[in-house]
C-alpha cells in the first residue's frame, strides 16, 4: 500500500490556482522531492500534506486512510521547518522530548525515545546543551530528531538546508539521506535546489505554475524532461530564439538570429515557421576538433575558470551566443578569447518550449 498518495490536490486563492490537480503516490520507504522555482506550489502541496493549509478540493491520503479534514497533530507527520523552530529555552533533550510528552510518554520510555532518536541523528551526549551551543548543522539535526522521536508516518521537510553554508548544505544532503535510509521513513523534500533533490530523491516532482510537469527518477528527470520546461530548469541552460523549419522531419532545424540553424530532433506536433525559446544545455554542447562534424561555428568571447571545469562564453555571430564548458584538465581548458571554435550539440539535446503548454495540459487531463 502507497503511503502517500494526493488525488487531483488543487489550492486556489480567490481566482488565482496556487495547485492544479495535483495527483501522486509515493510508495512506502521512498524519498520524495517536490522541485521547482518560487511560486510553483510545492510549498504549498506540502502545507496541504501537513494539514497547515486546506485544499480547495481533492484528497490526501496517508497508509490509505483519507487525513484531507483531519488536524495537524491527529496525521502522523513529522514536519522539519527551514527555520529549525527550536525552542531556545529548552535544552536538546527537552526540544526532542516535547513531542513525546504531548503523547503522553514520559519515565523511561521518554528518555529511550529520546536518546534512540539523537543517536540516529549522531548527536548521543548532546542533550544538555541548549540550541545556542550548536553549530547550523547540529541544530538542523536536532530538529530532525524532534520529528522522528514520535514515529511519525511521513517524514516533511520544507527547505531545510536553504539556511547553510555550501560545504555543510553538502554534508548535509548526505546526512539527511543516510539517515532516511536508516529510520526507513516515507519522506516529502521541497526544495528549489535542483542539486539537492537530484542526489537526495528516489524521485522527483518537477512543478511549475501549480501543475507537475513530471514525477520520474532523478536520471529520467535529467536525460529525458518531459517538457521544455524541466528541461530548462534542469542542469544550465542556454535559452535561445528562432523559428521552426522542417518541422516533424529529420532534417527539422531552429533557425537562429543572423540564418543560424540549430539541428533539432523534438519538433513533433509542432507547426512550421512556429516562434520557438529553445534550451541547449551547457553540459550538451562539446567542442568538435578538425576532423569531426560541427553543428555550429563562432569564436570565444569569454573565459571563466570555475574548479572541474572552465566555462566559455562563445559568440555565434550577430546577437546570438551560447555558454560551453570543457573539463579544466582537458585538451580545451586554456582557450583564449577570439579563438575560433567549432561546436557539436545532439539534436536530441535540443529541446524546444513550445512543447510545455502542450503537455502542461495533457499532465493535468490525465491528473483528473
Amino acid at each position: 500500500m502507497p503511503s502517500l498518495t494526493l488525488d487531483r490536490l488543487e489550492k486556489r486563492y480567490g481566482d488565482q490556482p496556487a495547485v492544479s490537480s495535483v495527483s501522486l503516490t509515493v510508495n512506502d520507504g521512498e524519498f520524495i522531492s517536490l522541485l521547482g522555482p518560487s511560486g510553483c506550489g510545492k510549498t504549498t502541496v506540502l502545507r496541504m500534506v501537513a494539514g497547515l493549509v486546506r485544499p480547495t478540493s481533492g484528497r490526501i491520503l496517508i497508509d490509505g486512510q483519507d487525513v484531507t479534514m483531519l488536524p495537524t497533530n491527529q496525521r502522523k507527520i513529522g514536519l522539519v521547518f527551514q527555520s529549525y523552530a527550536l525552542f531556545p529555552h529548552m535544552s536538546v533533550f527537552e526540544n526532542v522530548a516535547f513531542g513525546l510528552r504531548r503523547q503522553g510518554i514520559d519515565g523511561s520510555d521518554l528518555s529511550r525515545r529520546v536518546e534512540e532518536a539523537l543517536t540516529s541523528v549522531r548527536l548521543s551526549g548532546y542533550g544538555a546543551r541548549l540550541p545556542r551551543q550548536l553549530s547550523g548543522g547540529q541544530q538542523q539535526r536536532v530538529a530532525v530528531a524532534r520529528s522522528i522521536a514520535p514515529r511519525p508516518r511521513i517524514l516533511l521537510f520544507d527547505e531545510p538546508l536553504s539556511n547553510l553554508d555550501a560545504s555543510l548544505r553538502d554534508e548535509m544532503q548526505i546526512e539527511l539521506k543516510r539517515l532516511q535510509r536508516e529510520v526507513g521513513i516515507t519522506t516529502l523534500f521541497v526544495t528549489h535546489d535542483q542539486g539537492e533533490a537530484m542526489s537526495m530523491s528516489d524521485r522527483v516532482c518537477v512543478l511549475a505554475h501549480g501543475v507537475v510537469q513530471q514525477f520520474a527518477r532523478p536520471e529520467e528527470i535529467y536525460h529525458q524532461p518531459a517538457t521544455g520546461f524541466v528541461a530548462s530548469f534542469i542542469g544550465r541552460p542556454n535559452r535561445l530564439s528562432g523559428r521552426l523549419r522542417g518541422a516533424g522531419g529529420p532534417a527539422a532545424v531552429v533557425e537562429l538570429a543572423g540564418g543560424i540553424r540549430l539541428p533539432t530532433a523534438l519538433s513533433w506536433g509542432l507547426m512550421e515557421g512556429a516562434q520557438l525559446d529553445v534550451v541547449v544545455r551547457q553540459e550538451d554542447i562539446r567542442f568538435a576538433t578538425e576532423d569531426q562534424p560541427a553543428t555550429l561555428e563562432g569564436k570565444i568571447a569569454l573565459r571563466s575558470f570555475v574548479g572541474a571545469r572552465v566555462q566559455y562564453v562563445v559568440s555565434l555571430g550577430g546577437a546570438a551566443e551560447v555558454i560551453a564548458e570543457a573539463p579544466s584538465s582537458g585538451p580545451h581548458a586554456a582557450l583564449e578569447v577570439g579563438t575560433p571554435v567549432r561546436l557539436a550539440v545532439d539534436p536530441m539535446h535540443v529541446y524546444v518550449n513550445a512543447a510545455d503548454v502542450v503537455q502542461a495540459a495533457q499532465v493535468a487531463q490525465a491528473a483528473a
